[in-house]
């Protein structure tokens, strides 16, 4: 990777009529925007189907796209809605907070249109695409088939035994009975690929390479553990025996509980861990580069037993380590992938992350302890890394700002020269654009100086989550100038 900049901005956060960023115009503009201001990277969160809670971290699918993202202008332009049917649904009043429940009602009936109008039509096309993605694909459509017949239930909740466990008889029979629910969600992949397509290829034709966030662990209500259980830690009935977490730290007493299946990592490495292979040439066929989360689950992993209240009473158990970390190598070896190497690392972590070869990253929001120093401060970075102002768990810089303790600000403010000519967020900015990590990535919250009424995601925090949108006309010229001025005063 060559010295470059890039900024962290979820699709969701797309300005768009549509009560959520989509696949459309304003994600072109934003590409000009990064043109613009000599930004080489486009950072985005997770692109899937998103569950319960709106966070893309919890997915239906490993592998699939999010239809909420289906453009409806681009859909018009090709003859598979009106401007009419558009403009019938109520997408929300607030153009600066996703209205995930107005999105949900609307969106797939109005898909449906598409599907209706399209299928006959695009049904070769739609062949090749469900030919060239039959690995997952057929299983998805039919896992949200379903979902739809049982009333958006968790699979685990399905009242046919039969299908929750997969069997040969039941799979046929309920994909017969739903196909025409199969077709409508295989068609809905196959628009996303499509409008995907045309963007990604359009930001590679301005200088502009994406950046994919790759989540370490599924959903336990997703596809991904429906259709393969064996991967995972699962009983006969294939309930949980363990599930994902972190322990307690000085932040959370009882640690944090996510509660998402645990791999099988010996089951996996039998057949040289085919499923995750899939997954990365899966991701890394819709992104540039693949932003690894959670890399420290690699070397050892949280266990929390099944059902207890809290992350308290889990283990460490050893993660696939370095037969893993090979198999990346030997199946990608020109692949970019950031390590998301954040939280208790230990040496162990840090070997691995050697053996790796990949960037690791740094926050600044975590530099500046009065206390001690950390390895989070500039002079400590080596070259081969991946500096943040923060991530998308993390408050914008004006909202850290608001809250850090006193004595932290004032170390920052000795550290990196802060004065109120240049500004506190952009004192910081220069910071992480002017250190020797290869790339530099912040938040679009950051550069817009935002608060954190901005915030994307607290985590603990069930609710209002997932919502920030960029107003039309934030990323205007004048902000483009400015950044392009500043990214190449550090030679990026």
């Amino acid at each position: 990777m060559e010295r470059a900049a890039g900024i962290l901005l979820s699709v969701s956060s797309l300005p768009s009529p549509y009560g959520i960023g989509t696949l459309g115009q304003a994600a072109y503009d934003f590409i000009d925007f990064l043109a613009d201001a000599g930004q080489k990277y486009w950072q985005m969160l997770p692109v899937g189907p998103i569950s319960y809670g709106d966070s893309p971290y919890q997915s239906f699918s490993a592998f699939a796209g999010n239809p909420y993202y289906i453009d409806p202008d681009l859909l018009i332009a090709d003859g598979l809605l009106t401007a009419d049917e558009v403009r019938s649904y109520d997408w929300g009043g607030d153009p600066g907070r996703v209205d995930y429940g107005a999105v949900y009602r609307g969106r797939f009936a109005l898909l449906e249109n598409a599907f209706r109008r399209g299928w006959q039509r695009d049904e070769p096309a739609v062949g090749r695409f469900l030919a060239a993605n039959r690995s997952w694909l057929g299983d998805y459509a039919l896992f949200m088939a379903l979902k739809r017949h049982f009333g958006m239930a968790a699979w685990t909740q399905w009242p046919d035994a039969d299908i929750r466990l997969r069997r040969p008889d039941a799979v046929a029979r309920w994909a017969a009975e739903l196909g025409e629910d199969v077709r409508f969600f295989i068609y809905l992949q196959y628009l996303f690929q499509k409008q995907w397509d045309a963007l990604k290829a359009y930001a590679a034709k301005k200088g502009v390479q994406t950046i994919g966030d790759l989540p370490i662990y599924v959903a336990m209500d997703s596809a991904d553990v429906w259709a393969n259980p064996k991967n995972f830690l699962l009983d006969e009935k294939n309930v949980p025996t363990a599930v994902a977490g972190v322990p307690p730290d000085a932040f959370t007493a009882d640690g944090q509980l996510w509660g998402n299946p645990i791999y099988d990592w010996k089951r996996m490495a039998d057949d040289g861990f085919g499923w995750w292979e899939a997954r990365m040439r899966r991701t890394l066929s819709l992104f540039d580069v693949a932003r690894l989360d959670h890399f420290r689950g690699l070397e050892s992993y949280w266990a929390v037993p099944y059902g207890d209240p809290t992350a308290a009473t889990g283990r460490w158990e050893p993660g696939p380590g370095a037969a893993f970390i090979a198999i990346l190598r030997e199946r990608f070896p020109h692949s970019l992938i950031i390590a998301e190497d954040l939280g208790f690392i230990t040496p162990e972590v840090r070997a691995l992350l050697d053996m790796s070869g990949c960037p690791g990253m740094k926050v600044l929001e975590f530099a500046f302890d009065h206390r001690e120093p950390s390895d989070n401060l500039p002079h400590f970075y080596r070259e081969n890394c991946v500096c943040y102002a923060g991530t998308h768990d993390n408050s914008t810089l004006k909202g850290w700002l608001a809250d850090v303790d006193p004595r932290d600000l004032a170390f920052a403010r000795r550290y990196l020269g802060l004065n109120g000519h240049e500004g506190l967020i952009w004192g910081i900015l220069r910071g992480g654009m002017g250190s020797v990590a290869r790339l530099f990535v912040a938040q679009m919250q950051d550069y817009l100086e935002l608060g954190d009424e901005a915030r994307m995601n607290t985590p603990g925090i069930p609710d209002g989550n997932w919502q920030w949108r960029m107003l039309p006309g934030a990323a205007s010229p004048a902000l483009a100038k400015r950044l392009r001025e500043f990214t190449a005063r550090y030679s990026r």
